[in-house]
């Protein structure tokens, strides 16, 4: 197994869910992969959530342990020669407020990183629930998001669209000279709470372009909000030219 590069906390985690047309994904999915869909139904997800307790190859980075994550994704699976496919997912955009994080994250795994000012305010507990937001800022404008909830999170049913969006285990992104590279993140399962007063606010077509900007124009069809956990992103590989 590849050793860890990246160890932290996800922490108060926002997922807003989006019907998608799948030919606006189609040129985006990895080569060796393929387009996943929920009951039929590609969706993308805006993700908001807080990196925390941050060390790459075990070591902290000063004043870089702590920070929030939004990011924009896909989801797709990779057959494999024994075993399940490999269910995983494909960012369109991750939004940080660190350009070391940033540039880190590009040189190691070409993702789609940009550092942005952003901030966050938050009162979430597992037993209450609370609500948590997210704010940043792009070429003067503007956006937030974020969810309201209530009761107690609850573990995932199994089978449940929540589920499906959440239980991911690996990421692939498409390399500079069109390969693909592979890595596997670790976490225990999350409670979530399948119910939550949610918004998203801000020009979308700006940081997105036109055609995801609609998507997003038409609202989420879900939203749903998670507890979070330690998690471990393991040093990637390339996939082979021919299927394995």
């Amino acid at each position: 197994m590849p050793r860890p590069f990246l160890t932290a906390r996800w922490d108060s985690l926002v997922l807003l869910n989006y019907r998608c047309p799948p030919d606006l994904l189609a040129p985006l999915v990895p080569v060796g992969t393929e387009l996943d869909s929920w009951h039929g139904q590609a969706l993308v997800s805006l993700v908001g959530f807080i990196f925390g307790d941050t060390r790459l190859r075990g070591l902290p980075i000063p004043f870089h342990r702590t920070f929030e994550e939004v990011n924009l994704r896909f989801y797709v699976r990779r057959q494999v020669p024994s075993g399940p496919p490999r269910r995983a997912v494909v960012f369109i955009r991750e939004l940080v407020p660190r350009r070391a994080i940033a540039t880190i994250a590009r040189w190691a795994y070409n993702e789609p990183y940009l550092a942005v000012p952003m901030s966050h305010s938050r009162d979430l507990d597992p037993a209450r629930g609370g609500r948590v937001d997210y704010t940043w800022r792009y070429e003067g404008a503007v956006f937030a998001m974020g969810a309201t909830v209530a009761g107690p999170s609850r573990p995932l049913r199994p089978g449940s669209e929540a589920e499906f969006i959440t239980e991911h285990y690996w990421g692939y992104t498409r390399q500079r000279d069109g390969g693909t590279l592979e890595y596997q993140v670790e976490h225990p399962p999350w409670t979530v709470w399948d119910r939550a007063d949610h918004h998203f606010t801000g020009p979308a077509r700006i940081l997105y372009g036109p055609a995801f900007g609609q998507v997003l124009a038409a609202g989420p069809s879900s939203a749903y909000v998670a507890v979070g956990s330690a998690v471990t992103v393991r040093v990637g590989r390339r996939l082979p030219r021919h299927p394995d």
